[in-house]
C-alpha cells in the first residue's frame, strides 16, 4: 500500500454533558450547529473515539492503518514495546467541572484489571474500576485561562479552611485531623468527608455554602458557590477547601501523574495522555464511587505551590515538556521554519495559524487552524512552515 508521507486527520469529537457549545468554534472554526455541548475532540486510535485519515482517496481508521504497518507507523521500539498508538491527544473544552479523579500506578492498573476480570465484572458495568491494564498520566496545556485543582493543600492550608467554615458535624473530623496532621490523618479525613451521609452531611454542606456566601470574593469559595450551581448535594463541593486551586494562563501546563486527586472546572486546553480509560472518581459526579479502591490508589500529600505547573525546557523558540513516562511527548513551536525528524509516530495540531509540511518531494500538506495530521514514524526528516504556533506529540 502505497503510503503519503503525512496524512491530515478527520477527528471525533465527544459530547459529553460538561462541554462547551461554542468553544471549538471560538477557537478554530469548527461548527457546531445544534450548540449542542462539544467536550474533547480527539486525535488518535482510541477504540472508543479514532481518527480517520485518508488512504487512496478512502477514509481509514487510524488504528486500522497502524495495526496493517505497526514497524511503518510506529516505529519497532512503540511497536514491540506498546503494540498501539500509546498515548490520544485532546483538545478538552469545559463548559461545567468535571469529576474528582484519581488515576492509578501501572502496577495498580494491572492487578486491579486482572482481579475484576477474574470476577467476572462486564467491562462496562457502572460499577467496575478498571477498564484496562493501562495507567493514565496526562498533561494540560492552557489555550484559555483554565481553572483547574490540582493535588492536595499543604495540611494546615486544609484545616484552615475547614476551621473557618465552622460546620458544626466535622467537628469531630477536623479535630481528629489536627491531632493527626500528616499522610495518614488526611487519608482518615478524606475517608470520613467521601462516606458523609445524611443529616450531617446536609447540615455541613449548608454551612459550607453559607460561608461561601458571605466570601464569594475569595477564588476558592467562588469555585465552591459555581460548584454548587453544578452538583447540588455532591460531597465533591468540599474539593476546593481540600485541592489547590490553580488557573492556568495561556501557555501553561499541569502534569498529572498516579495518584494524585484532580479536576478540571472551566477553559479550554490541549490535553494528552497515555491510552486508557481507568479513572477513579472523588466527586462532583453521578457516576460510581469505590471510596477504599480511590483511598488505595490516593498519595495523601500535600502539592506544594511550586510544584502545580510544568516549566518548559526551552530549545530556541519552542517549549519542550520532559516527562517522566514513555507513552508520550508534547511540544509547542511558535511560528516559523522548523526542520524536524520523527522518532516515533507523531500527530501536529495547528493551534492558531496555517501549517504547511514537506517531506521529501511529496506534495505540501497544509492544515488550518485546528486541523491535525498524522505522521508515521518511518517518515524521517521533514519542514514545518508555521503561520502561527502548532503542538506536536510523540512518544519515547
Amino acid at each position: 500500500m502505497h503510503l503519503p508521507t503525512a496524512l491530515l486527520m478527520k477527528n471525533p469529537i465527544q459530547g459529553y454533558d460538561w462541554g462547551s457549545p461554542d468553544a471549538l468554534t471560538r477557537l478554530f472554526g469548527i461548527p457546531n450547529p445544534d450548540s449542542k455541548p462539544q467536550a474533547e475532540l480527539w486525535m488518535g486510535a482510541h477504540a472508543n473515539g479514532c481518527s480517520l485519515v485518508e488512504v487512496g482517496g478512502l477514509p481509514v481508521r487510524l488504528s486500522e492503518l497502524i495495526a496493517g504497518r505497526p514497524l511503518a507507523m510506529l516505529g519497532e521500539s512503540t511497536a514491540t514495546r506498546f503494540g498501539a498508538l500509546p498515548f490520544l491527544f485532546k483538545v478538552l473544552c469545559a463548559e461545567k467541572a468535571l469529576s474528582i479523579q484519581v488515576h492509578p500506578s501501572k502496577a495498580q492498573a494491572e492487578a486491579g484489571f486482572a482481579r475484576e476480570e477474574g470476577a467476572g465484572i462486564a467491562v462496562d458495568a457502572p460499577h467496575r474500576n478498571y477498564r484496562d491494564d493501562n495507567h493514565k498520566p496526562e498533561l494540560v496545556f492552557a489555550l484559555t485561562p483554565y481553572q483547574a485543582m490540582n493535588g492536595f493543600r499543604e495540611f494546615g492550608a486544609i484545616l484552615a479552611l475547614f476551621e473557618r467554615v465552622a460546620a458544626a458535624s466535622l467537628v469531630p473530623l477536623v479535630e481528629a485531623f489536627h491531632a493527626n496532621p500528616d499522610e495518614q490523618g488526611l487519608a482518615c479525613f478524606f475517608r470520613a468527608l467521601l462516606t458523609l451521609n445524611g443529616e450531617p452531611k446536609e447540615s455541613a454542606l449548608a454551612a459550607l455554602r453559607a460561608y461561601a456566601e458571605c466570601h464569594r470574593h475569595d477564588e476558592t469559595f467562588a469555585l465552591v458557590l459555581s460548584l454548587f450551581d453544578q452538583y447540588p448535594g455532591d460531597v465533591g463541593l468540599f474539593a476546593p477547601l481540600l485541592l489547590n486551586v490553580v488557573t492556568l494562563q495561556p501557555g501553561q501546563a499541569m502534569y498529572l501523574d498516579a495518584g494524585t486527586p484532580h479536576a478540571y472546572v472551566h477553559g479550554t486546553g490541549l490535553e494528552i495522555m497515555a491510552n486508557s480509560d481507568n479513572v477513579l472518581r472523588a466527586g462532583l459526579t453521578a457516576k460510581h464511587l469505590d471510596v477504599d479502591e480511590l483511598l488505595a490508589c490516593t498519595r495523601c500529600q500535600p502539592k506544594l505551590a511550586d510544584e502545580l505547573l510544568l516549566l518548559p525546557r526551552l530549545a530556541g523558540a519552542a517549549q519542550h515538556f520532559d516527562l517522566p513516562v514513555p507513552d508520550f511527548t508534547f511540544s509547542v513551536y511558535p511560528a516559523g521554519a522548523y526542520e524536524l525528524t520523527t522518532s516515533s509516530a507523531e500527530i501536529l495540531f495547528a493551534i492558531n495559524g496555517i501549517l504547511s509540511l514537506h517531506c521529501d518531494g511529496q506534495p505540501a500538506l497544509v492544515l488550518a487552524r485546528g486541523q491535525s495530521a498524522f505522521l508515521p514514524a518511518s517518515m524521517g526528516p521533514y519542514e514545518v512552515q508555521a503561520q502561527g504556533s502548532f503542538a506536536r506529540a510523540g512518544n519515547r
